[in-house]
């Protein structure tokens, strides 16, 4: 497997996981990055997923990778920064990391393989980063469910 091939399997990987998650979420594509023998992609999610709400999302995909037969290497049940990693059996590490201000990330790293060129990912993203923007903006759209607060569901 070239680092292409190791990219194209990483778009599958992401592409199952976000298009398996119901109510669906909004999100934009990350850096690529490249190691010496190695390719990362990464997702990240535009919808705002309340702090309520965040042991729910980290739940559904759980339970959608352990389906798949991922094996869980470890949780961190933090609550303002929890995390998943997992590996699939081709040695693949699938992660989903809740960063600041509640932002959901999507990260596949793929094992070490044969170096070549990589395109960028050929999935097209619920939003497009502005013109020329080289950071990806804070979470902004709304869910009636992922993005539902504690206030508002009368806890």
């Amino acid at each position: 497997m070239n680092m292409q091939e190791a990219a194209s399997r990483a778009d599958g990987i992401m592409d199952a996981t976000v298009n398996g998650i119901k109510p669906p979420i909004e999100w934009v594509h990350g850096p690529t990055t490249m190691g010496s023998c190695s390719v990362t992609r990464r997702r990240a999610v535009m919808t705002i997923v309340s702090p309520t709400r965040r042991g729910n999302l980290l739940g559904v995909v759980e339970r959608m990778w352990r389906s798949r037969d991922y094996r869980v290497k470890s949780v961190n049940n933090d609550v303002d920064s929890p995390a998943i990693f997992t590996q699939t059996r081709d040695g693949f590490g699938v992660a989903l990391i809740v960063g600041g201000e509640g932002q959901v990330f999507f990260e596949v790293d793929s094992p070490c393989v044969e170096e070549s060129e990589v395109d960028d990912p050929a999935a097209e993203s619920d939003r497009q980063l502005p013109e020329g923007s080289e950071t990806i903006p804070r979470p902004n759209v709304r869910s009636d469910f992922w993005s539902a607060s504690a206030e508002a569901e009368g806890v």
